[in-house]
């Protein structure tokens, strides 16, 4: 693909890739409203039905380990099709599920299957692009799946209405039909798998051992992940902030919701303007003191109780928006140098995000005392750690990639 197509067209295949990706803000943010319903329906404890979340996160995190190399081995279409499968037989169970324990568990699996529309879209771009066009493909991908968390949780509030909770992860169910339908017949192979070694653990592990002694894909892989985390944050924390906290209805949650995610499809479409006078690293430098600001600011107003629910939403907005200058920016910097093992690069990359992530949903849920400052601090530090993250580790050893003409 020439950067004269990246820049005039949305081309099927990112398109199709898009929709792939958006398996997870889908699986996350539309049955956010229906958390309530869900425990009074299983007779959960209070707090139980945040395990399912942080379930499909660990399953995000662990899975993606395994499609890496298993698409850099095999090809990238066979584990997109065995993802996909997992993905819509755990949707199946998650909506007969009749216990808090049973619902974990499908969510756990819904995860593991689902990350393979995570990661290895990721390998496709870096598949069909050079390294200099991938982050304004990034950028357009984001474009695509950022529609996701706008109509997610609307979408979701709707069949909560009319089907219960159970409806929602039937129609989850029948994406993951979808996807596997637009797999088979509008994604081509992209990865040439002629040469490839046999697939052999150690040889695995040492991979992943060379990629986290490589300390500038570890920087630009924490930086992004850690921001990535602090939206995370938000995702698990907004609701009780906004309405347990703040009295907002659930319709209207969805609204706040949309506005934020607006603003991150906003700023990665900016970003890939950028990208054609600025390189990657150098907006991702200036890109990072977005969120360390929002975050540091959040925290010290609400723990000096000075904080508001207009500085609340205020804060999200600027910190949520970051997102669409920094992971582009970031994955295609991580990847710039690892086009052979983009799979395998992607996979580590992208669990060290869903890792963090999920390590700052459930300090969230965990540390909740009636207040926003454990989501304000949790933000603070994810936001303040991406920048530290980037400025000791990658430091002169940026790859420098040339804008795109």
């Amino acid at each position: 693909m020439t950067s004269n197509s990246t820049e005039k067209y949305f081309p099927s295949w990112l398109i199709l890739l898009g929709a792939l990706t958006a398996v997870a803000p889908l699986s996350i943010d539309m049955y956010l409203p229906s958390f309530p319903q869900i425990e009074r329906s299983l007779e959960g404890n209070p707090g139980s039905v945040e395990l399912t979340l942080a379930a499909f996160f660990i399953g995000l995190t662990l899975g993606q380990l395994f499609y890496g190399p298993l698409s850099d081995r095999f090809g990238r279409k066979k584990p997109l099709y065995i993802g996909f499968a997992i993905y819509t037989l755990a949707s199946l169970g998650a909506a007969m599920a009749d216990s808090i324990s049973i619902l974990i568990l499908w969510r756990f699996l819904q995860g593991m299957g689902g990350c393979a529309g995570i990661i290895i879209p990721s390998a496709i771009v870096r598949d069909r692009t050079t390294a200099r066009e991938s982050a304004r493909a990034f950028s357009l991908l984001m474009l695509v799946m950022g529609l996701a968390p706008i109509l997610a949780p609307l979408i979701g509030g709707q069949i909560m209405l009319l089907c219960g909770w159970r409806g929602i992860f039937y129609v989850l169910a029948l994406f993951g039909i979808s996807c596997l339908a637009a797999i088979k017949l509008g994604l081509a192979e992209s990865h040439n798998i002629d040469h490839e070694p046999p697939l052999n653990l150690r040889k695995v592990l040492s991979n992943y051992f060379h990629l986290l002694k490589n300390k500038a894909f570890l920087g630009y892989a924490l930086a992004g992940g850690l921001a990535m985390s602090g939206m995370f944050a938000y995702i698990a924390g907004s609701p009780f902030v906004l309405i347990d906290l703040y009295h907002i209805t659930a319709e209207k949650f969805g609204f706040f919701f949309g506005v934020n995610a607006f603003g991150l499809i906003a700023s990665s479409q900016i970003n890939a303007r950028l990208l054609k006078k600025f390189s990657a690293t150098s907006i991702l430098r200036t890109a990072l003191w977005m969120p360390s600001i929002t975050g540091f600011s959040l925290a010290l107003l609400a723990f000096n109780n000075w904080i508001s629910l207009p500085i609340f939403v205020a804060g999200f907005f600027c910190f949520v928006s970051s997102i669409g200058f920094i992971i582009p920016n970031a994955m295609a910097s991580a990847l710039a140098t690892h086009g052979q093992q983009a799979g395998t690069a992607a996979a580590l990359a992208s669990a060290l995000q869903f890792f963090f992530a999920t390590l700052a949903g459930t300090l969230v849920g965990l540390l909740n005392d009636g207040t926003g400052k454990p989501l304000a601090a949790i933000m603070a530090i994810c936001g303040i750690g991406a920048w530290v993250c980037h400025r000791r580790l990658v430091r002169h050893h940026e790859l420098h990639l040339a804008p795109t003409a």
